[in-house]
């Protein structure tokens, strides 16, 4: 069975948490998008860890990992959070790493950061981790996928590479020849000597382990509002983020999809530019963050502090909505545990019309919220483990959003061990 663990929002929802608690009874996890421009944050008996480009399953030792053809391989931070895992007295993990992936190089790290710079006031918020240059290189057709390397002769693809990279610099950035053609060659000779023990042809070895029953984990980066196509576009990540993306990344066929698990936490948070609609400020947003999370509401990233606001009923239900979600995990509920009244997002207000559909992005910048207030439960419910002894407060909470998003909540996330969950085993939809 083929399950896609998924951002419902903004992002910064939880999914390495569940992924890693979902590991636990998989044969094999699959990262099928983004690069190591965001932060899956897990905690289990090796420590805390916050992985940007390995996925989440490689904490145990029956788990095969799996870096699919999508993403925007970076083997640099790759090579270094393997030495994390290893310095922490983790296992090697079993890993694999789609031969068709395409290599994101410090050159394309180097173009975000001038181009974050270059636009100033007007900047997208990247975490200059070069995800927009390269993923612009791949749909250019410029990129070398890393089944290139082990070809008799790329010396007409680095010059033609290189000059590409050195007319651009110069003209948009006024900086000459940053890239040379013997430097690019050593680089890739290295890194193909590194990574020829992990590459593998990924669409034929999944379809195949999705014939032989494997149970499969498809782990996507960022949310749904940050889709490329159908999120707040032009802030927004150069990949999808949505669970279909994964049959295109993984070669697994859409229908082989039967489990999508939309990640959504109990408030929201983001990272990043572009609207946000109810965005709190001062102490109110100060106190949610210093609260929410094992250690604050920072991007696991950039360590940015994250952008605060109540639970959105419109931007998750659209978020799920897009996923094709068929249930949902709601994760840090026992971080609102400290107020009397908890207020709920359920409409949009948009030149004086209230709609409960998430709109276009040009008119999200004068969209106010419009709120529905529900009784605060007022205790530590992060040692529960059965919906049922949850105050009545809380469950009336979880059931309202439930309705709201039209898509079950099956499990909830009380704190950030793995032990710190509930299992729903009946929900309202």
């Amino acid at each position: 069975m083929v399950t896609a663990i998924i951002g419902g929002s903004f992002g910064d929802e939880g999914k390495g948490k569940m992924t890693d608690l979902l590991a636990a009874k998989a044969d094999i996890v699959v990262r099928f998008q983004g690069g190591a421009n965001a932060g899956h944050t897990v905690i289990n008996d090796y420590g805390k860890f916050v992985l940007h480009i390995l996925p989440s399953g490689v904490f145990y030792r029956h788990t095969e990992n799996i870096i699919a053809s999508s993403a925007a391989f970076d083997s640099d931070e790759f090579f270094r959070e393997l030495q994390i895992l290893k310095d922490n007295g983790v296992p090697a993990p079993a890993i694999k790493i789609s031969s068709r992936a395409q290599l994101l190089l410090p050159i394309h790290k180097m173009q975000d950061t001038l181009e974050e710079q270059r636009l100033g006031k007007n900047s997208f918020g990247s975490t200059e981790s070069g995800i927009a240059p390269f993923y612009s290189d791949k749909y250019a057709k410029r990129n070398f996928q890393i089944s290139e390397l082990f070809s008799d002769d790329l010396s007409d693809k680095l010059k033609r590479f290189c000059n590409d990279k050195n007319k651009f610099f110069g003209a948009f950035y006024g900086i000459q020849n940053p890239l040379s053609e013997r430097d690019l060659k050593e680089y890739l000779t290295e890194v193909k000597d590194k990574l020829a023990p992990y590459i593998f042809d990924c669409p034929h070895y999944l379809n195949s382990a999705v014939k032989s029953g494997k149970n499969i984990l498809l782990e996507g980066q960022l949310g749904a509002l940050r889709d490329v196509d159908n999120g707040i576009y032009p802030f927004v990540t150069s990949s999808s983020p949505l669970a279909g993306f994964g049959s295109v990344s993984t070669g697994i066929p859409p229908y082989e999809i039967r489990s999508v698990i939309a990640i959504i936490k109990a408030y929201s948070t983001c990272v990043g530019a572009g609207a946000f609609v109810g965005e709190l400020s001062g102490s109110v947003a100060e106190e949610l963050r210093k609260r929410g999370g094992d250690s604050g509401e920072y991007g696991a990233k950039t360590g940015r502090p994250r952008r605060m606001a109540w639970f959105d009923c419109v931007s998750a239900r659209y978020g799920c909505m897009l996923q094709g979600a068929t249930e949902a995990v709601l994760t840090m509920l026992d971080v609102l545990g400290y107020l009397d009244k908890i207020p709920v997002c359920v409409g949009y207000k948009i030149n004086g019309e209230v709609t409960e559909e998430f709109p276009e992005t040009y008119l999200l910048d004068n969209a106010e919220p419009v709120y529905e207030y529900l009784n605060g439960w007022k205790c530590d419910i992060s040692g529960i483990k059965d919906f049922s002894e949850l105050p009545e407060e809380a469950r009336a909470y979880v059931e309202f959003i439930e309705n709201k998003i039209a898509v079950p909540i099956t499990m909830i996330s009380n704190g950030p061990k793995r032990s710190q969950i509930i299992y729903r085993k009946s929900a309202c939809i």
